[in-house]
């Protein structure tokens, strides 16, 4: 009965770390294809990664593109349709399924071509996902809310430039830097590693309890 115990409190620390992970990395990104940052004023490919969070499939996105952006191109996509739209003098763009969506436990990658505003500056780019059970989620908040709209920071040309020439006289350097824009292409933010870490934390105590619960149990006649 004692290792039962013992077992099932470090199953259910295990389980709080697991549901943090998860939740920390579930969000709709847009996130640029080059490793370097984007340039103002140049065209950009990006992609939007799009996860299906709920037991229902995801029947259609809805992306606002950013003031200063211009949507040029995008790639098709089997079973799903595209269509273009101004709306209150904004640009959207719908992706529309057209056969079983994204089904619950998936998600779909949607790449596309824009230019970058001519002035550097953070771009946002609300998305709004729809479910096949008539729910919406709006991705329009700030980071660190529980439905962020993500964001992309536009360099000047001369900034890119420099950052392109550290690259190349830093071998070691990059190869690091490389791993980390990685974690981050998967759309981890600043919240998300808040909410790793508080995890991590819990876990850790959790630990510290089992710990002094066994030697409690042990100290017992």
């Amino acid at each position: 009965m004692k290792t039962t115990r013992w077992m099932g409190s470090l199953a259910g620390a295990a389980a709080v770390f697991a549901i943090g992970v998860a939740s920390a990395s579930a969000h709709v990104v847009v996130l640029p294809d080059n490793p370097l940052p984007p340039t103002a004023g140049t065209f950009e490919q990006y992609t939007m990664r799009v996860p299906c969070e709920k037991n229902d499939a995801t029947v259609k996105i809805v992306l606002k593109i950013p003031k200063g952006v211009s949507f040029v191109s995008y790639e098709p996509i089997p079973g799903w349709k595209v269509s273009e739209a101004q709306v209150n003098g904004q640009e959207v763009v719908t992706w529309q399924a057209t056969a079983g969506g994204i089904q619950p436990g998936q998600f779909e990658t949607f790449p596309f071509l824009a230019t970058n505003p001519s002035q550097p500056g953070v771009v946002a780019w609300d998305a709004f996902q729809y479910y096949q059970d008539g729910s919406i989620v709006a991705w329009t908040g700030q980071p660190g809310t529980a439905t962020p709209h993500s964001t992309t920071q536009i360099v000047a040309a001369g900034a890119a430039s420099e950052a392109n020439a550290d690259a190349d006289t830093e071998a070691g350097s990059n190869a690091a830097s490389a791993g980390s824009a990685q974690s981050f292409g998967l759309g981890w933010t600043t919240a998300d590693t808040m909410v790793l870490a508080a995890s991590a934390v819990s876990l850790i105590l959790s630990v510290i309890s089992l710990v002094f619960s066994v030697r409690r149990d042990l100290n017992r006649p």
